[in-house]
């Protein structure tokens, strides 16, 4: 078994992110924390990334915390929590102000810190028999992750507040209907479509795609008339994107437009 959390794979413009503790259920922890923060400065700092693919391998996406390490260290934990959740939370803010969209595919058991996890992707694709259990109630712990935040985005305040306090558990349909996932699919389609999400992405203007992902990361908690301002310093940065240029140009002589990402 490897002692990596985590490896990057590359593929032209779409990288993919593989959690690769299977057999642990890839647990947060100590490992995962700080390859977390590694994999963000890499491929938020790559310019020829223009997606990232979030997969799992074995039959559950993740278990969440690493409980078994959390109780070896009981005593010093609060310090512990401390450590980890700084890599963890930045690599999290890093990957939310990227310009790559990332896209995240998730099968069997997701949970606490791993739901926070695919809360901060662009677009979830679950398979048909996942679960989304909340769990950090049941051991007596809040939320870690961005979760207050990133689950509030897609949940609403309210219902993401009543999943993580009543520890609930949600099916695929059910995190469908919450907003928590943007699409369910069959388990034997799962990896085709959610690649085919991202590579669609990865051909998209990426420039733009991340101009759009730092409004939203500054949209709940900025006054209009601020948000206003971001917005049109956004779009003038994009007009000047050789992207938007040739797509105006596309446009002009009624033919598809190509984006090369800048």
């Amino acid at each position: 078994m490897t002692d990596n959390s985590m490896r990057i794979e590359r593929d032209g413009g779409l990288a993919r992110l593989v959690l690769c503790q299977a057999p642990r259920g890839n647990p947060i922890g100590s490992t995962f924390c700080d390859e977390w923060a590694d994999a963000a400065i890499t491929l938020t700092t790559d310019a020829g990334v223009r997606a990232v693919l979030l997969t799992a391998e074995g039959k559950n996406f993740c278990f969440g915390g690493d409980v078994a390490a959390f109780h070896e260290n009981v005593d010093a934990l609060p310090g512990l929590i401390k450590r980890w959740a700084a890599d963890f939370h930045a690599g999290t803010s890093r990957f939310q102000r990227g310009d790559a969209p990332l896209v995240a595919a998730v099968q069997g058991v997701c949970a606490g810190g791993g739901v926070s996890v695919i809360a901060g992707a662009d677009y979830v694709v679950a398979e048909a028999g996942a679960q989304f259990v909340s769990a950090y109630a049941g051991l007596g712990f809040c939320c870690d992750g961005g979760a207050s935040v990133l689950l509030g985005r897609r949940m609403g305040l309210a219902r993401a507040k009543r999943f993580l306090m009543m520890r609930e558990t949600l099916d695929a349909e059910q995190a469908l209907a919450a907003g928590l996932v943007d699409e369910v699919v069959a388990g034997e389609d799962l990896a085709a479509r959610a690649e085919a999400v991202a590579c669609g992405l990865a051909a998209g203007p990426t420039r733009a795609f991340g101009e759009l992902k730092r409004l939203f990361v500054t949209a709940g908690d900025t006054a209009l008339e601020a948000q206003l301002e971001l917005e049109a310093l956004a779009l003038a940065r994009c007009a000047g994107s050789a992207d938007a240029r040739g797509a105006l140009a596309s446009f002009t002589e009624k033919r598809k437009p190509a984006f090369e990402g800048h």
